[in-house]
């Protein structure tokens, strides 16, 4: 006698969910490393937009966690060409693309890899490219336009809801350091941009006599810093650089030194023969909206 259709169905698909889950928790089961698999993908700067919308589903079949996802996307990001200044809102005075994958600098990478996270296709990253990197209007409205866009990346940090401050929860006030500025705005009273806009804060950091091996095994398997650099105050700007830091140890950015994205140990990177790089740090974790 036939096996009644419904029952084939259902055998077929519980058949599905066991393969499914067998593909997604092998690697961890065998002690593979679930991050090799990023190193058969092709480089996302050699993509078309129709090849990232086919490659990005298969991150979240890989990394169904968010975190992990986000890790992964910025280790596949590895090696990306150097380019600052390189995204804009496609009209003037910045006619750049709203979203690219060819080139990148520190903010870009981050903010990119953030939308990539988020997305299972080009159209989508491209739409949560607007929600990341622009602020919204007196209607809670977004638009991709230069004034609205996040140029600053303490004030992103604190008032962005896709990037938190984490700065004052790691090390008590009376161990920061801080300094009351206002952004984008010169100490001769003029706007470094043109925006109309400026903000006056206090914003604290952690100073370099804090900043070892130890601090960051206290950090999150993955978070952002923001490198802090003094003399970048007179112009009503705080910070200087920005990366992701992934195993307490490990910091991913855009390297305007070596021209493309990095993953190089992050003691290293900030502590120099001659000294410290930067004059201290913001931590921000990245949050899943």
């Amino acid at each position: 006698m036939d096996r009644p259709l419904g029952n084939t169905m259902k055998n077929s698909n519980r058949l599905l969910i066991i393969v499914s889950f067998l593909y997604l928790i092998l690697p961890v089961c065998s002690g593979q490393d679930p991050y090799q698999w990023i190193t058969t993908l092709p480089k996302p700067w050699t993509l078309s937009e129709n090849q990232v919308s086919e490659l990005l589903p298969k991150f979240h079949e890989r990394f169904p966690d968010f975190h992990q996802r986000l890790k992964a996307i910025n280790l596949w990001r590895v090696g990306t060409p150097y380019g600052i200044f390189k995204l804009g809102e496609e009209i003037e005075p910045d006619p750049d693309p709203i979203l690219r994958i060819d080139t990148s600098d520190c903010t870009v990478h981050v903010l990119t890899s953030i939308a990539f996270t988020n997305s299972k296709d080009w159209v989508q990253t491209r739409n949560n490219m607007i929600d990341i990197h622009y602020k919204a209007d007196d209607k809670g409205e977004k638009f991709p336009t230069f004034k609205s866009r996040w140029h600053y990346t303490s004030d992103r940090i604190t008032y962005n809801p896709y990037t938190q401050d984490k700065t004052l929860s790691l090390i008590g006030r009376s161990f920061l350091d801080s300094v009351r500025i206002t952004l984008n705005k010169k100490t001769d009273g003029s706007e470094f941009l043109d925006l109309a806009w400026s903000h006056n804060r206090t914003v604290y950091f952690i100073p370099n006599d804090k900043i070892d091996k130890h601090f960051l095994h206290s950090l999150p398997e993955i978070c952002g810093i923001a490198f802090v650099r003094r003399s970048y105050f007179g112009m009503g700007i705080v910070i200087a650089h920005e990366g992701v830091l992934i195993d307490r140890s490990n910091l991913i950015h855009a390297s305007s030194e070596k021209k493309e994205t990095v993953n190089e140990d992050f003691m290293r990177y900030y502590f120099r023969d001659d000294g410290p790089v930067f004059d201290g740090l913001m931590i921000y974790e990245f949050v899943n909206i």
